[in-house]
């Protein structure tokens, strides 16, 4: 290779922080995701015990996890939507998970 230089990766990090609140056999999560926005982007889920169901609190808890970031999944590919329509001009942009 002569003349080519290697641009340096562009190195981020940014966090999800989760919160479970757990309440007579349901479950609340919470997630913030902080990233490069100064706005974070929250979600929540919730799972509920059936009145026959065993109580294994980590049930609950993947549950309302999961459908916490599921949710928050979302609004971040939201997010970057609006940020392309922006950006672009271009309405009704709609980006699908893969």
């Amino acid at each position: 290779m002569t003349g080519s230089a290697s641009t340096p990766p562009r190195i981020r990090q940014w966090q999800v922080q989760l919160t479970l609140f757990e309440h007579e056999g349901a479950t609340h999560a919470r997630a913030v995701l902080h990233g490069d926005s100064p706005t974070p982007i929250e979600a929540a889920g919730d799972s509920a015990r059936g009145p026959h169901d065993s109580d294994v609190p980590e049930i609950g808890d993947e549950v309302a996890v999961a459908r916490a970031l599921r949710r928050l999944a979302d609004r971040l590919l939201d997010t970057a939507a609006g940020d392309i329509e922006e950006v672009t001009g271009e309405h009704d942009v709609t980006l699908r998970p893969l």
